[in-house]
């Protein structure tokens, strides 16, 4: 029991690794948490420092949430104790310790977490973020529709209560951290985002 604790400890401390505020800062000098929106998250890098610092947090966001869960089932193969180890992974990211418990909004973190436990699910939701994102430029538009189409998907290809019950959550909290640019797609404000600028 004791060592199952320990892993979900140590969960919660890889998520809570700010890669963004570490790659930003060892890259270009910036602190990334006063660049640009002030989220230490992988769109931020990007517009603030530049693609490959983007692309390096973003795999670096993903294996984060990825890797504990990953391995979680050398410690419990039940499916309840992944989960328990994923919302540890996801928790670190979003309010990080190292970052005085602000962090970023959860969306590449929770998808290696959700590539790790099911990874369907997440490939679709990962395209529908890709499709939404080409069509609209909108990175926020895309994670918020990638993250409610997971517990759908859970649901339509028949899975159990409990991960449709978890995602929905993850979702709820994705869309939640997503508040500030919710409000500004409404008034036209949100900035559209432009991996290749037109000359």
């Amino acid at each position: 029991m004791f060592i199952k604790f320990l892993y979900i400890v140590f969960a919660y401390l890889c998520g809570s690794i700010p890669f963004a505020y570490i790659i930003a800062e060892n890259v270009a000098k910036v602190d990334i948490r006063t660049a640009g929106s002030g989220n230490p998250g992988t769109t931020n890098v990007f517009r603030s420092v530049g693609k490959g610092a983007g692309i390096a947090t973003f795999v670096a966001d993903v294996l984060k949430g990825f890797i504990p869960v990953y391995f979680a089932k050398l410690i419990d193969n039940s499916s309840s104790y992944s989960v328990a180890v994923a919302v540890a992974a996801i928790l670190g990211h979003i309010f990080t310790i190292f970052l005085k418990f602000k962090g970023g909004k959860g969306v590449a973190t929770g998808l290696g977490v959700f590539l790790a436990l099911m990874p369907l699910p997440s490939l679709l939701a990962f395209s529908i973020f890709g499709l939404v994102f080409m069509f609209s430029g909108y990175v926020a538009m895309g994670s918020i529709c990638a993250a409610i189409s997971l517990p759908l998907s859970f649901y339509f290809l028949g899975y159990g209560v409990e991960p449709i019950i978890f995602s929905f959550a993850c979702a709820m909290l994705i869309v939640y951290k997503h508040k500030a640019n919710i409000k500004r797609l409404k008034d036209g404000s949100e900035n559209r985002f432009r991996i290749f600028k037109r000359r």
